[in-house]
């Protein structure tokens, strides 16, 4: 039997395919990118980080695994966004009802910011994001606290995206509590009842200081909220996944970005005069 010899430079050959095709498609992202800048761009974009679990258990890792490797996709799709001139990026990372994961995951989970943030705050310094966190601090461990608030006190003056953390964030007791802080302000003279509206109850919430998200994203290819924004999303164009988060990248935002233009957002309105609601 003749037996054929591989071409001299085989693996060479092949090596110059894959980056001509990274090349190629590196190209044909950026075109996209650019496409959309033509376009009214999402000045908000909140996301719902699902499924570092699930990676983590088709690769037969741990779930910590998962939660890092999702961690470094934080990290470019910040970049992305930064670069897209998106003015708010919030990421659910860390639910009111996660404590009731297993002990070694949430206390990993809490030491993921100080990993994140001790690697990554050098280049947001640079990229001029200003990072923010909404959730409830009292319960949080101090490193976490410090790690976050390291960041939040060194990017405090930048004026680019702001990289907004729902950490320890749980939307029902949010919105229980800025009903009762109302109640207290009514009781106090400092408001008065008939003066209550949806703008100013918005400035009880966690997110007074931000626009309402135009965008919200969930991976992995459930399709709930999670008790995430429930009053700030009452308008929000939603787009499902089902790309689990460690795997999620600029593509996905990309598409993610491409089908919020071709929405059309009324607010319960009409599109124009005289054209009647679907």
């Amino acid at each position: 039997m003749k037996m054929e010899s591989i071409p001299s430079g085989g693996p060479m050959m092949i090596n110059k395919l894959k980056f001509w095709k990274t090349s190629k498609d590196n190209d044909a992202l950026e075109e996209r990118i650019n496409a959309l800048k033509e376009l009214p761009m999402p000045k908000h974009v909140a996301i719902i980080m699902d499924g570092n679990g699930r990676w983590a258990k088709k690769r037969a890792l741990p779930r910590v695994a998962g939660h890092h490797e999702g961690m470094k996709r934080v990290r470019r799709i910040t970049r992305l966004a930064s670069k897209l001139g998106i003015e708010v990026l919030t990421l659910y990372a860390f639910s009111t009802e996660n404590w009731k994961r297993p002990k070694n995951e949430v206390e990993y989970l809490m030491k993921l910011p100080g990993e994140f943030l001790g690697t990554f705050l050098p280049e947001l310094k640079e990229e001029n994001v200003r990072v923010q966190m909404m959730g409830y601090k009292d319960v949080l461990p101090e490193h976490t606290l410090n790690a976050v608030g390291k960041a939040i006190t060194e990017t405090q003056h930048n004026n680019g995206l702001i990289l907004n953390f729902a950490l320890n964030y749980g939307s029902r007791d949010e919105i229980v509590r800025a009903v009762k802080n109302i109640i207290h302000d009514v009781r106090a003279g400092k408001l008065d009842d008939k003066d209550i509206t949806e703008a100013n109850f918005s400035d009880y919430l966690m997110s007074h200081s931000l626009r309402d998200p135009d965008l919200l994203i969930r991976t992995s290819g459930e399709i709930r909220l999670s008790n995430f924004m429930l009053w700030q999303l009452a308008y929000t164009e939603f787009f499902f996944s089902d790309v689990l988060w460690p795997d999620f990248n600029e593509e996905n935002l990309v598409e993610a970005i491409e089908v919020y233009q071709q929405r059309s957002r009324r607010y319960g309105g009409l599109k124009s005069e005289g054209e009647e609601e679907e």
